[in-house]
């Protein structure tokens, strides 16, 4: 082995780096990215959960317990309900992750605590509630944490432990299994993963094998191009939601209780929306394997912070914004939403809606970023 030849190659591979920006950056920005998000945005301590209260006893004392609970940052709650069915329907659209329920029996409940009535054995009535959201596995460590909140000892300072004091209500998922929460977000992940790879790949593969060039002689318009290299995936994109959807059901049991044609409205929806940001990270790089970097810098942002592996209430402010800027936390919220809390399209609108935006935005800079140009 010569090492001047060697040298000379570790040097002609250096400066290839260095005039190769987008690889350099990668470089750079990918563990700078996961240091900041694994050590700021993501946040394992559940707090500010969107949350309601049904004060069914509304004495002093439940008036009380409820601000007691709001102090612990853990839940905000931003509605005050009157009914049962009004928690049901919050829920259900997805506007709450939990519910704190005092019942009209409040004082009583209390007062068997402290002094238990009945024979050897007999268990008082929990006097509190607290209703979680189990379609995001996320809400459901959330409810471990409050069941081991001091509440307790607002009621009953003799009481060591408050378990038992509360009573969990698991909505959506009562067995607590992993599969039921998983398996609508990894129609999330997947989408993700490949519909924008193979769309920006796609399209530069074309500039990369000259078929640019042939394209350039028909009076096919940047719009139709574009839209023309979109329409294909859209049916990849649908099967692969079938196949997720079909091995969900059959090896893991997971329900589908709303409209299976909702289930597929979302999934198109959202299929369009990575479409579009592959076609965008397509008009910026130059090969394959820059289009292909891109690709993985996207993913890694949207999986973490989407809600799919950490609890999105626990993010600080400027992560969440960021989220709302993703795809795929908006899918999130629809496909658990339909999947496991029977919601519908119409309940979820402003999720559609903020995917529907993303595409215009998105797939309108593409378009006027594609040029029938080899430079």
């Amino acid at each position: 082995m010569n090492l001047r030849r060697l040298f000379s190659i570790v040097v002609k591979e250096f400066r290839q780096l260095r005039r190769d920006r987008l690889t350099f950056a990668m470089i750079v920005g990918i563990p700078t990215m996961q240091l900041v998000l694994f050590g700021y945005a993501i946040n394992m301590d559940i707090r500010h959960l969107d949350a309601a209260v049904l004060d069914q006893a509304r004495t002093a004392q439940s008036r009380e317990i409820v601000a007691a609970l709001a102090q612990t940052e853990v839940m905000d709650f931003h509605y005050r309900l009157r009914t049962p069915q009004e928690l049901d329907d919050l829920l259900r659209a997805g506007k709450i992750s939990a519910a704190l329920v005092i019942p009209p029996d409040f004082e009583r409940r209390l007062a068997e605590l402290a002094q238990p009535q009945g024979g050897a054995g007999a268990v008082p009535r929990p006097p509190l509630q607290i209703v979680v959201d189990g379609s995001d596995q996320v809400v459901q460590q959330a409810a471990r944490q409050l069941s081991a909140l001091p509440l307790a000892a607002l009621y009953d300072p003799s009481a060591g432990q408050p378990v038992g004091n509360v009573e969990i209500v698991n909505f959506y998922n009562p067995e607590r299994r992993a599969p039921v929460n998983t398996v609508p977000g990894l129609i999330g992940v997947i989408l993700t993963m490949t519909m924008v790879l193979f769309t920006a790949m796609a399209i530069v593969r074309e500039r990369e094998r000259g078929n640019l060039e042939f394209l350039i002689a028909t009076p096919v318009s940047p719009t139709e191009l574009t839209v023309g290299k979109v329409l294909p995936f859209i049916g990849i994109g649908l099967i692969q939601v079938t196949v997720v959807l079909l091995l969900g059901v059959a090896i893991f049991r997971v329900p589908i209780n709303g409209s299976l044609l909702d289930v597929y409205g979302a999934a198109l929806a959202f299929i369009i929306a990575s479409l579009s940001l592959g076609v965008f990270l397509s008009t910026l790089a130059r090969t394959q394997f820059q289009a292909m970097q891109m690709a993985f810098f996207t993913f890694l942002p949207q999986i973490l912070l989407s809600g799919f592996m950490f609890p999105f209430a626990g993010m600080p402010s400027p992560a969440q914004w960021l989220a709302e800027i993703f795809p795929m936390t908006h899918f999130m919220r629809l496909i658990r939403g339909i999947m496991l809390r029977a919601a519908t399209l119409a309940d979820l609108w402003r999720e559609l809606a903020a995917l529907g935006l993303f595409c215009v935005v998105v797939l309108g800079i593409a378009i006027l970023r594609t040029r029938k140009r080899l430079d």
